[in-house]
């Protein structure tokens, strides 16, 4: 029977901030990220720049004692319904720990936060083409965003700056 923990993330601990950065890079690197390793200034720069933001939560989960997943969340506010909400930014599990319910664990410890931060929802994106995390996600409970049918499901759009 294996163990997993799940912790948050502990930017002042230079072990956990390597699990963390491990696992970011692992997911960078896969074709669901960029496909490419995380630039040597990102991984020097980012510990410090999410100490600055409380409304980032991160959460490692440890099966066995290594880092077999991440799970980054950033709060957000709905205006519609007048409450928080958290938004699921990164979610990593790293491919020696697939299908092994590591990702529904970490989706429920984000639920858990949620909960206890008075958030109204979860929110996330996911590409198209990842069919694992689409079911995973679906079987979790999320669904496409649409206000009413007849303007469609809602789009994630970005414009870099």
């Amino acid at each position: 029977m294996h163990t997993l923990r799940i912790q948050p993330v502990d930017f002042e601990d230079p072990a956990c901030t390597d699990d963390f950065l491990n696992l970011l890079d692992h997911y960078m690197r896969s074709p669901s990220g960029t496909g490419k390793p995380m630039p040597a200034e990102l991984r020097t720069r980012l510990p410090t720049e999410l100490r600055k933001r409380p409304t980032v939560l991160s959460f490692v989960a440890y099966q066995d004692g290594r880092a077999a997943g991440l799970i980054n969340c950033v709060e957000g506010f709905s205006t519609f319904a007048g409450k928080p909400l958290l938004n699921i930014h990164d979610i990593i599990v790293h491919e020696d720990f697939r299908r092994q319910g590591i990702a529904r664990a970490l989706l429920t410890h984000a639920e858990q936060a949620a909960l206890a931060l008075g958030c109204c929802k979860l929110t996330l994106e996911v590409l198209e083409g990842n069919g694992g995390a689409r079911e995973a996600y679906t079987g979790f409970g999320f669904q496409a965003y649409q206000l009413d049918p007849a303007m469609g499901q809602a789009l994630f759009m970005e414009k870099k700056l």
